[in-house]
């Protein structure tokens, strides 16, 4: 990675990412610079990312941080925009980092109303929004229904609450971006969407900034492969979550099971499923809440912890029953009763994740 002279003393710094941006890059930079100058009460820093360019943009970024001040280019050989802004945001020395697009479709006038609560620390993360009924868009009814679709698709699978995950307008204090980034795994476009989903998940606060934005005609965004990475981006998360959650499980039911053998030797089926059930329900909920869902803090902990009594009880009403059931029928044996056991504790685990996920740890 190469990188230009840094300047100190900076609150905030704007990475601008780009990738064969020769066109639009002095003149854009330019107006950006002005914009800080003049208008911005803080001082603030623009770092030029190209990210394995192939046209003249490095050799124009390195002569626009030689020429204008608080401005520095860093130059990487691997192209992604999660590339971009981890290397720069990585290497920067002010406590608010932010990035905005090389074409600044959003208007210049929202940067302060971004940055301002994460200066004063009331917020952790802020993002723009065009999906917001305060903000004014001008785009196509392609990109429009397509940005719809995708955040749709994050309500509804990820449960997020973010209303735009991919506006090229977002910041980040520091001190939080150094626990979140060695959880991201993408590089690409999703790289941003994933960093939202695990600041949430994390219960980090994010600041929503109704922005005006223009869409850049020119932009060189290939659409189709966004998608297809976004999707799989979305996959991946949702399949580790998937995976935790049933790792977690499995723990779960050998110890409630050898909770269940222990207690039934001294007596009855039904209370020693009710107590074992009740201890490792407990544990579960505690577990799926850190590893799971990622909450951390002691924040909501009371209340989590009560909704998860609540489907405990669930639980103990479908592994109740399918005992009753089985001690109606018949005088079972003890490998039989397990087995009515493990199978209503099946159906109960795939409960328990729809409401841990949408109603208990959902925020």
């Amino acid at each position: 990675m190469t990188i230009t002279a840094v300047a100190t003393d900076v609150l905030v710094d704007i990475v601008v990412p780009v990738h064969n941006e020769e066109a639009d890059l002095e003149p854009n930079v330019r107006r950006l610079h002005a914009y800080l100058t003049h208008a911005f009460p803080v001082r603030a820093r623009i770092t030029i990312a190209d990210n394995a360019s192939t046209d003249r943009t490095w050799p124009r970024a390195v002569a626009l941080a030689a020429a204008l001040p608080d401005v520095r280019a860093v130059r990487l050989d691997v192209k992604g925009r999660g590339h971009a802004l981890r290397a720069a945001w990585t290497d920067s020395d002010a406590p608010v980092v932010a990035y905005m697009d090389v074409d600044l479709s959003t208007d210049l006038a929202a940067l302060l109303p971004l940055v301002a609560p994460l200066l004063s620390g009331h917020s952790d993360i802020a993002i723009g929004t065009r999906l917001s009924r305060h903000a004014r868009v001008v785009r196509g009814p392609k990109r429009e229904l397509i940005s719809r679709a995708y955040n749709l698709l994050l309500h509804s699978v990820l449960r997020t609450r973010f209303s735009d995950a991919q506006c090229g307008f977002k910041a980040v204090r520091a001190d939080r971006l150094r626990t979140l980034l060695p959880k991201v795994e993408d590089n690409g476009w999703f790289f941003d969407t994933e960093l939202l989903v695990l600041a949430e998940r994390a219960g980090l606060r994010i600041h929503e900034v109704p922005v005006d934005w223009t869409d850049d005609p020119d932009s060189r965004v290939d659409l189709v492969a966004t998608a297809l990475g976004d999707l799989r981006g979305v996959g991946r998360l949702m399949r580790g979550q998937l995976l935790r959650f049933a790792s977690i499980g499995a723990v779960s039911t050998v110890a409630y099971l050898l909770l269940y053998l222990a207690l039934r030797g001294v007596t009855g089926a039904q209370l020693a499923n009710a107590t074992a059930l009740l201890v490792t329900a407990v544990a579960n909920t505690a577990a799926n809440r850190r590893i799971t869902f990622g909450v951390t803090g002691r924040r909501g902990v009371v209340r989590q912890h009560a909704q998860g009594l609540l489907v405990f009880g669930l639980a103990l009403g479908l592994t109740a029953s399918a005992l009753g059931i089985l001690n109606a029928w018949t005088d079972p044996s003890r490998p039989v009763e397990l087995l009515a056991l493990v199978a209503a504790n099946l159906a109960a685990t795939a409960l328990r994740f729809v409401l841990l996920r949408g109603w208990v740890f959902t925020r």
